[in-house]
Protein backbone atom coordinates (compact mmCIF):
# COMPACT_ATOMS: atom_id res chain seq x y z
CA UNK A 1 0.00 0.00 0.00
CA UNK A 2 1.48 3.42 -0.70
CA UNK A 3 1.84 6.31 1.82
CA UNK A 4 -0.86 8.40 2.67
CA UNK A 5 -1.14 11.82 3.65
CA UNK A 6 -4.25 13.07 6.13
CA UNK A 7 -4.87 16.68 7.10
CA UNK A 8 -3.32 17.56 10.20
CA UNK A 9 -0.64 14.71 10.13
CA UNK A 10 2.14 14.83 12.37
CA UNK A 11 4.26 11.43 11.89
CA UNK A 12 4.33 8.31 9.89
CA UNK A 13 5.60 5.26 10.85
CA UNK A 14 5.64 2.11 9.04
CA UNK A 15 6.43 -1.22 11.04
CA UNK A 16 6.80 -4.85 10.07
CA UNK A 17 2.95 -5.04 9.78
CA UNK A 18 0.78 -1.96 10.47
CA UNK A 19 1.18 1.30 8.79
CA UNK A 20 0.87 4.13 11.34
CA UNK A 21 0.02 7.58 11.04
CA UNK A 22 -0.49 9.83 13.66
CA UNK A 23 -3.33 12.90 13.44
CA UNK A 24 -1.87 16.17 15.59
CA UNK A 25 -0.30 14.67 17.90
CA UNK A 26 -3.86 12.89 19.35
CA UNK A 27 -4.96 10.03 16.90
CA UNK A 28 -3.55 7.49 15.20
CA UNK A 29 -4.79 5.77 12.12
CA UNK A 30 -3.26 2.15 11.66
CA UNK A 31 -4.09 0.44 8.81
CA UNK A 32 -2.97 -3.24 8.98
CA UNK A 33 -1.43 -4.69 5.96
CA UNK A 34 -1.00 -8.00 4.57
CA UNK A 35 3.00 -7.96 5.25
CA UNK A 36 4.07 -10.97 7.61
CA UNK A 37 7.01 -11.43 9.71
CA UNK A 38 9.00 -13.85 11.43
CA UNK A 39 11.90 -13.48 13.72
CA UNK A 40 11.41 -10.00 13.61
CA UNK A 41 11.87 -9.86 9.78
CA UNK A 42 9.49 -8.80 7.12
CA UNK A 43 8.96 -11.78 4.70
CA UNK A 44 9.30 -11.07 0.71
CA UNK A 45 5.51 -11.98 -0.36
CA UNK A 46 2.07 -10.34 1.66
CA UNK A 47 -0.32 -12.46 2.68
CA UNK A 48 -4.13 -12.19 0.78
CA UNK A 49 -6.85 -10.92 3.43
CA UNK A 50 -4.44 -10.77 6.37
CA UNK A 51 -4.77 -7.17 7.29
CA UNK A 52 -8.09 -7.41 7.42
CA UNK A 53 -8.20 -10.99 9.52
CA UNK A 54 -5.57 -8.74 11.79
CA UNK A 55 -7.99 -5.64 11.98
CA UNK A 56 -11.09 -7.64 12.67
CA UNK A 57 -10.17 -10.07 15.60
CA UNK A 58 -8.51 -7.31 16.78
CA UNK A 59 -11.40 -4.72 17.07
CA UNK A 60 -13.80 -7.87 18.13
CA UNK A 61 -11.21 -8.46 21.20
CA UNK A 62 -10.76 -4.56 22.29
CA UNK A 63 -14.31 -4.47 22.52
CA UNK A 64 -14.99 -7.85 24.25
CA UNK A 65 -12.26 -7.00 27.14
CA UNK A 66 -13.21 -2.86 27.61
CA UNK A 67 -14.89 -3.90 31.12
CA UNK A 68 -10.88 -5.00 32.02
CA UNK A 69 -9.02 -1.83 31.07
CA UNK A 70 -9.20 0.79 29.23
CA UNK A 71 -7.73 1.01 25.50
CA UNK A 72 -6.94 2.85 22.48
CA UNK A 73 -9.40 1.82 20.12
CA UNK A 74 -11.89 4.26 19.26
CA UNK A 75 -13.39 3.17 15.74
CA UNK A 76 -12.76 0.80 13.19
CA UNK A 77 -14.03 2.61 9.64
CA UNK A 78 -12.81 0.30 6.91
CA UNK A 79 -11.98 -3.99 7.38
CA UNK A 80 -8.05 -3.37 7.51
CA UNK A 81 -8.04 0.50 9.24
CA UNK A 82 -8.57 0.91 13.18
CA UNK A 83 -8.62 4.66 14.68
CA UNK A 84 -7.54 5.59 18.16
CA UNK A 85 -6.13 7.56 20.82
CA UNK A 86 -2.57 7.96 20.35
CA UNK A 87 -0.64 7.14 24.13
CA UNK A 88 2.96 6.76 24.98
CA UNK A 89 4.36 3.56 24.81
CA UNK A 90 5.95 1.39 27.54
CA UNK A 91 9.32 -0.44 26.03
CA UNK A 92 8.17 -3.74 26.39
CA UNK A 93 5.65 -6.17 25.81
CA UNK A 94 4.02 -8.12 28.09
CA UNK A 95 4.09 -11.77 26.55
CA UNK A 96 2.50 -14.11 28.85
CA UNK A 97 2.39 -18.08 28.63
CA UNK A 98 -0.40 -20.59 30.00
CA UNK A 99 1.47 -23.82 27.97
CA UNK A 100 5.17 -24.43 27.23
CA UNK A 101 5.35 -23.86 23.55
CA UNK A 102 7.51 -22.07 21.10
CA UNK A 103 10.40 -19.46 22.21
CA UNK A 104 9.68 -20.96 25.97
CA UNK A 105 9.95 -24.51 24.34
CA UNK A 106 12.84 -23.83 22.40
CA UNK A 107 14.52 -22.18 25.91
CA UNK A 108 13.46 -25.34 27.73
CA UNK A 109 14.81 -27.70 25.59
CA UNK A 110 17.99 -26.17 25.52
CA UNK A 111 18.49 -27.09 29.50
CA UNK A 112 17.40 -23.66 30.53
CA UNK A 113 15.05 -23.70 33.62
CA UNK A 114 14.89 -19.67 33.48
CA UNK A 115 12.96 -17.68 31.29
CA UNK A 116 12.55 -14.02 32.17
CA UNK A 117 13.61 -14.29 35.74
CA UNK A 118 11.21 -17.01 36.18
CA UNK A 119 11.88 -20.12 37.00
CA UNK A 120 10.35 -22.82 34.74
CA UNK A 121 9.30 -25.80 36.70
CA UNK A 122 11.41 -29.41 36.18
CA UNK A 123 9.80 -32.76 33.90
CA UNK A 124 7.51 -30.96 31.65
CA UNK A 125 7.05 -32.10 28.25
CA UNK A 126 6.27 -29.11 24.91
CA UNK A 127 3.16 -27.72 25.28
CA UNK A 128 2.38 -28.81 28.79
CA UNK A 129 0.24 -26.30 31.10
CA UNK A 130 2.09 -24.43 33.40
CA UNK A 131 0.89 -24.66 36.87
CA UNK A 132 -0.47 -20.87 36.48
CA UNK A 133 0.36 -19.03 33.67
CA UNK A 134 3.40 -16.74 33.56
CA UNK A 135 4.88 -13.39 32.06
CA UNK A 136 8.13 -13.18 30.03
CA UNK A 137 8.18 -9.75 29.24
CA UNK A 138 10.69 -8.85 26.24
CA UNK A 139 11.98 -5.23 25.33
CA UNK A 140 10.40 -3.27 22.57
CA UNK A 141 12.85 -2.76 19.97
CA UNK A 142 12.75 0.20 17.33
CA UNK A 143 14.86 -2.12 14.59
CA UNK A 144 16.04 -5.61 15.15
CA UNK A 145 15.42 -8.46 17.31
CA UNK A 146 13.20 -8.15 20.52
CA UNK A 147 14.65 -8.96 23.49
CA UNK A 148 13.84 -11.47 26.75
CA UNK A 149 13.60 -9.18 30.01
CA UNK A 150 13.11 -10.03 33.14
CA UNK A 151 10.61 -7.75 36.10
CA UNK A 152 13.61 -6.69 38.01
CA UNK A 153 15.75 -5.35 34.77
CA UNK A 154 12.54 -3.97 33.31
CA UNK A 155 12.21 -1.54 37.03
CA UNK A 156 15.88 -1.04 37.21
CA UNK A 157 16.55 0.21 33.88
CA UNK A 158 13.74 2.89 34.37
CA UNK A 159 11.68 1.22 31.34
CA UNK A 160 8.72 0.89 33.83
CA UNK A 161 8.30 2.09 37.06
CA UNK A 162 7.50 -0.32 39.53
CA UNK A 163 3.56 1.06 39.98
CA UNK A 164 2.72 0.90 36.46
CA UNK A 165 4.51 -2.41 36.09
CA UNK A 166 1.98 -4.08 38.86
CA UNK A 167 -0.82 -2.52 36.63
CA UNK A 168 1.07 -4.13 33.63
CA UNK A 169 0.69 -7.13 35.46
CA UNK A 170 -2.48 -6.74 36.41
CA UNK A 171 -4.33 -5.83 33.58
CA UNK A 172 -2.03 -8.83 31.17
CA UNK A 173 -3.19 -11.69 33.57
CA UNK A 174 -6.93 -10.30 33.52
CA UNK A 175 -6.87 -10.13 30.01
CA UNK A 176 -5.42 -13.22 28.95
CA UNK A 177 -8.13 -15.14 31.37
CA UNK A 178 -10.70 -13.48 28.91
CA UNK A 179 -8.90 -14.33 26.24
CA UNK A 180 -8.87 -18.16 27.23
CA UNK A 181 -12.50 -17.92 28.42
CA UNK A 182 -13.44 -16.26 24.79
CA UNK A 183 -11.42 -18.91 22.97
CA UNK A 184 -12.60 -22.26 25.11
CA UNK A 185 -16.20 -20.64 23.77
CA UNK A 186 -14.69 -21.96 20.30
CA UNK A 187 -13.30 -24.96 20.83
CA UNK A 188 -9.47 -23.40 21.11
CA UNK A 189 -7.27 -22.74 23.98
CA UNK A 190 -5.30 -19.48 24.76
CA UNK A 191 -1.71 -20.87 24.42
CA UNK A 192 0.42 -17.22 25.18
CA UNK A 193 0.16 -14.09 23.71
CA UNK A 194 1.64 -10.55 24.05
CA UNK A 195 -0.10 -7.20 25.38
CA UNK A 196 1.13 -3.27 24.44
CA UNK A 197 0.35 -0.67 26.77
CA UNK A 198 0.84 3.15 27.15
CA UNK A 199 0.14 5.67 28.96
CA UNK A 200 -2.85 8.29 28.05
CA UNK A 201 -3.12 11.57 30.49
CA UNK A 202 -1.41 9.18 32.83
CA UNK A 203 -3.94 6.29 33.05
CA UNK A 204 -1.98 2.78 32.11
CA UNK A 205 -3.73 2.25 28.26
CA UNK A 206 -4.07 -1.46 26.01
CA UNK A 207 -2.87 -0.67 22.79
CA UNK A 208 -2.07 -2.05 19.26
CA UNK A 209 -3.95 -5.42 18.81
CA UNK A 210 -4.92 -8.11 21.08
CA UNK A 211 -5.77 -12.15 20.36
CA UNK A 212 -4.96 -12.46 16.70
CA UNK A 213 -2.63 -14.84 15.06
CA UNK A 214 0.33 -12.86 14.61
CA UNK A 215 0.27 -11.70 18.92
CA UNK A 216 -0.94 -15.13 19.93
CA UNK A 217 -1.31 -19.25 19.51
CA UNK A 218 -3.74 -20.95 19.87
CA UNK A 219 -4.43 -24.89 20.05
CA UNK A 220 -7.43 -26.60 19.36
CA UNK A 221 -8.64 -27.77 22.69
CA UNK A 222 -10.84 -31.24 21.18
CA UNK A 223 -7.82 -34.20 21.57
CA UNK A 224 -5.81 -31.60 23.59
CA UNK A 225 -5.15 -34.40 26.00
CA UNK A 226 -4.57 -36.99 24.22
CA UNK A 227 -2.23 -35.80 21.87
CA UNK A 228 -0.20 -34.66 24.81
CA UNK A 229 -0.36 -38.40 26.62
CA UNK A 230 0.73 -39.86 23.15
CA UNK A 231 3.71 -37.32 23.00
CA UNK A 232 1.97 -36.03 19.44
CA UNK A 233 2.44 -32.07 18.18
CA UNK A 234 -0.75 -29.94 18.92
CA UNK A 235 -2.99 -28.70 16.26
CA UNK A 236 -3.02 -25.23 16.27
CA UNK A 237 -4.09 -21.76 14.57
CA UNK A 238 -0.88 -19.21 14.98
CA UNK A 239 1.71 -17.96 13.14
CA UNK A 240 4.04 -20.36 14.64
CA UNK A 241 3.48 -22.77 11.81
CA UNK A 242 5.36 -20.25 9.26
CA UNK A 243 7.98 -19.99 12.20
CA UNK A 244 8.56 -24.00 11.93
CA UNK A 245 8.58 -23.70 7.97
CA UNK A 246 11.24 -21.02 8.39
CA UNK A 247 13.31 -23.11 10.91
CA UNK A 248 13.44 -25.98 9.24
CA UNK A 249 14.65 -24.24 5.49
CA UNK A 250 17.90 -22.75 8.02
CA UNK A 251 16.06 -19.40 8.48
CA UNK A 252 15.71 -17.87 11.89
CA UNK A 253 17.02 -14.15 11.20
CA UNK A 254 20.00 -14.51 11.77
CA UNK A 255 22.73 -12.75 9.81
CA UNK A 256 23.61 -14.54 6.47
CA UNK A 257 20.62 -16.30 6.63
CA UNK A 258 18.66 -16.35 3.80
CA UNK A 259 14.58 -16.09 3.15
CA UNK A 260 13.42 -19.30 1.63
CA UNK A 261 11.27 -18.99 -1.17
CA UNK A 262 7.72 -18.53 -0.41
CA UNK A 263 5.87 -20.47 -3.50
CA UNK A 264 2.18 -19.62 -4.45
CA UNK A 265 0.70 -22.70 -3.35
CA UNK A 266 2.58 -21.24 0.41
CA UNK A 267 1.66 -17.63 0.44
CA UNK A 268 -2.21 -19.55 -0.69
CA UNK A 269 -1.69 -21.83 2.28
CA UNK A 270 -0.47 -19.29 4.78
CA UNK A 271 -3.90 -17.11 3.81
CA UNK A 272 -6.65 -19.64 4.92
CA UNK A 273 -4.79 -20.37 7.95
CA UNK A 274 -5.62 -16.56 9.09
CA UNK A 275 -9.19 -17.26 7.26
CA UNK A 276 -9.39 -20.42 9.74
CA UNK A 277 -8.66 -18.97 12.67
CA UNK A 278 -11.08 -16.02 11.65
CA UNK A 279 -13.68 -18.27 11.80
CA UNK A 280 -12.90 -20.11 14.64
CA UNK A 281 -12.64 -17.39 16.97
CA UNK A 282 -15.26 -14.76 15.80
CA UNK A 283 -17.30 -17.93 14.84
CA UNK A 284 -18.49 -16.05 11.58
CA UNK A 285 -17.81 -16.83 7.79
CA UNK A 286 -14.83 -14.30 6.67
CA UNK A 287 -15.99 -12.57 4.11
CA UNK A 288 -13.09 -10.42 1.80
CA UNK A 289 -13.72 -6.90 1.50
CA UNK A 290 -10.40 -5.55 -0.51
CA UNK A 291 -9.97 -1.94 -0.76
CA UNK A 292 -8.25 0.57 -3.14
CA UNK A 293 -5.62 2.90 -1.54
CA UNK A 294 -8.13 6.04 -2.34
CA UNK A 295 -11.20 4.14 -0.15
CA UNK A 296 -9.23 3.22 2.77
CA UNK A 297 -8.19 6.73 2.41
CA UNK A 298 -11.59 7.97 2.51
CA UNK A 299 -13.19 6.00 5.06
CA UNK A 300 -10.62 6.65 7.64
CA UNK A 301 -10.77 10.81 6.43
CA UNK A 302 -14.18 10.15 7.44
CA UNK A 303 -13.49 9.08 11.15
CA UNK A 304 -11.60 11.49 11.66
CA UNK A 305 -13.99 13.95 10.60
CA UNK A 306 -16.26 12.73 13.44
CA UNK A 307 -14.36 12.94 16.22
CA UNK A 308 -15.39 15.76 18.75
CA UNK A 309 -14.22 18.75 17.49
CA UNK A 310 -12.85 19.55 20.96
CA UNK A 311 -10.39 16.19 20.47
CA UNK A 312 -9.80 15.86 17.04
Amino acid sequence: MKQLQFPHQTNFYRGKVRDVYTIADKWLVMIASDRISAFDVILPRPIPHKGQVLNQIASYMLKATGDICPNWLADTPAPNVAVGRKCTPFRVEMVVRGNLTGHAWRTYKSGLRELCGVALPQGMKENDYFPTPIITPSTKAEVGHDEDISREEIIRRGLVNESDYSILEKYTLALFARGKALAAKRGLILVDTKYEFGLLDGTVCLMDEIHTPDSSRYFYAEGFEERQAKGEKQQQLSKEFVREWLIANNFMGKEGQTVPVMTDEWVDTISQRYIELYEQVIGEPFRPQPLSDEETYQRALYSLSTLPPSEA
